[in-house]
């Protein structure tokens, strides 16, 4: 996992490799400054006019060691430094002095025009850095607001100016196509709200202490595919059918048996030996089709769950894909949640009637993963004012329900009843589409079934989901991507992690 710190985590990072490599400020933003240019000189050619506008703190430091760096490299460079008020840092000063007469530099100080930068194709930002504590106003509003109604594509050093690493952010802000960070990725590139300024971020390695990183708490990390290796169980030759769980799938209505046949396909091929699905006497010929390999329960109802009634052992529980709102399905659900104390994937309409039911939500056994949009999040924890916000409620709630919960959408926050978040790196707007989140449940109760704890099975599951859909897309396409597909390649997405 890579740890997600805050603004004032990573400083103190930056101060132990500094201070225990040991190695000198100067040397440690020149490290930045290469991995920067190393990762730019591999997107873009020398063909590009690059314009470098900088400050007068260590990001302005780190805007200026790599105009050195892009002008040795024949890079045609033009430097502004922003002049507003802030002290140079000595490192400023350092890298200031390492370019001059070498490269065209030029000062704004008490205004700024479009045509400055006209000539630009790209513009890169290294007017503040993680260390910024209130809204940019004066000369740097004005050029921040000049450089986002350029044409040039725009890169931003680290975190795009104007942009808080760990709190709602307000003010004028670089709306930057790429955002190249340090080492760590930090929090507001998780955000929704905030996409429109890092667009795509990337990751590069400068070298912090990794005694220092492992020394620091945080609550919120970034999976990677290497710790969900770790997490993934292996078999053996004598393993059986008994041995990999046996799951039950509540599900479908009359119109929505679609829901449970992708739920079931997806629970079993995420290696559940057993599956049973409990159904309407309506989806009976549906799911005797299209899944042989599922048993099926009939509830009394003919087109919706009305009943828990099996007294079979089951090993984890999946409720909700197709299952409708009926007030019979609401008093099973509470029937299943007060016999039934295993481990449950609660999805769509369950987490619906539980919404409107909050008594019920009192009755979720430990253990359990609820897997809401941001609409049914809403629905259960309230309303929100920013994503941050939104961010402190999932986790709250996890916690009060000693559950974890997964907040669905891009980089899929995975909260868990300790207080951890893990933010999943895989997935694509693709996986927008009708019967994913059903795709998905199937796959969590599989593991279930198979003896992962809730926030393992979520940790995993949701990386595979994704890992797939990133699979299929190559072949599909992100706009013909559909359910299906993701159940089709998740065998190619188990093959990547083994």
């Amino acid at each position: 996992m890579i740890k997600i710190l805050s603004a004032a985590q990573i400083k103190e990072l930056d101060s132990f490799t500094i201070k225990h490599e040991p190695v000198a400020s100067i040397e440690l933003m020149e490290r930045a400054c290469t991995a920067f240019t190393n990762w730019f000189v591999e997107h873009f050619d020398v063909a590009h006019r690059v314009g470098i506008i900088c400050g007068t703190g260590n990001n302005g430091g780190d805007g200026l060691g790599i105009a050195r760096m892009l002008h040795e490299w024949n890079y045609p460079v033009k430097v502004w430094i922003v002049r507003g008020g802030i002290k140079e840092t000595i490192d400023f000063q350092i890298n200031n002095q390492r370019i001059e007469n070498t490269i065209s530099i030029s000062e704004i100080t008490t205004e700024v025009k479009e045509e400055f930068f006209t000539d630009r194709t790209i513009l890169i930002d290294a007017l503040f850095g993680v260390g910024l504590s209130r809204p940019v106003e004066g000369i740097y509003e004005e050029v921040i607001d000049c450089l986002n109604s350029s044409p040039a594509l725009k890169i931003a050093v680290d975190i795009p100016s104007g942009l808080f690493a760990d709190q709602h952010s307000t003010g004028e802000i670089f709306r930057a196509d790429h955002t190249v960070s340090f080492h760590l990725p930090k929090l507001a590139f998780f955000m929704p709200e905030n996409h429109l300024y890092t667009g795509e971020w990337h990751l590069v390695d400068i070298g912090l202490s990794k005694k220092g990183l492992a020394e620091i708490k945080s609550s919120t990390y970034f999976t990677t595919i290497k710790s969900v290796r770790k997490i993934l169980k292996h078999r053996s030759k004598f393993d059986h059918k008994g041995k990999f769980g046996h799951a039950l799938l509540i599900a479908g209505a009359e119109g929505k048996m679609g829901a449970c046949v992708l739920s079931a396909k997806a629970c079993l091929r995420s290696g559940v030996g057993l599956l049973t699905t409990h159904i309407p006497k309506i989806g009976n010929a549906i799911v005797q089709t299209a899944v042989p390999e599922a048993m099926a329960l009939l509830d009394s109802s003919e087109g919706h769950v009305s009943d828990v009634y099996t007294d079979q052992k089951y090993q984890s529980i999946g409720i909700g894909p197709g299952l409708g709102q009926h007030s019979d399905t609401r008093v099973a659900i509470e029937k299943l949640l007060t016999k039934f104390k295993i481990p449950m994937v609660i999805d769509a309409d369950a987490l619906n009637l539980l919404a409107t039911h909050p008594e019920l939500v009192q009755l979720v056994p430990q253990g359990c993963i609820l897997t809401p949009h941001p609409k049914e999040f809403e629905r259960l924890a309230g309303n929100w004012s920013n994503d941050f916000e939104r961010l402190i409620k999932l986790q709250r709630f996890a916690k009060k329900i000693n559950a974890v919960v997964i907040l669905k959408g891009a980089y899929s926050a995975i909260a868990g009843p300790t207080g951890n978040i893990f933010f999943n790196a895989t997935g694509n707007p693709g996986m927008a589409t009708a019967g994913s989140g059903d795709v998905l449940t199937g796959i969590l109760m599989g593991l279930l079934a198979q003896g992962y704890l809730a926030e393992q099975a979520a940790i995993l599951g949701v990386f595979i989901h994704g890992l797939a859909g990133d699979l299929a897309v190559r072949e599909k396409g992100v706009n013909s991507l559909i359910a299906g597909d993701l159940i089709d390649f998740l065998p190619q997405a188990f093959k990547k992690l083994v």
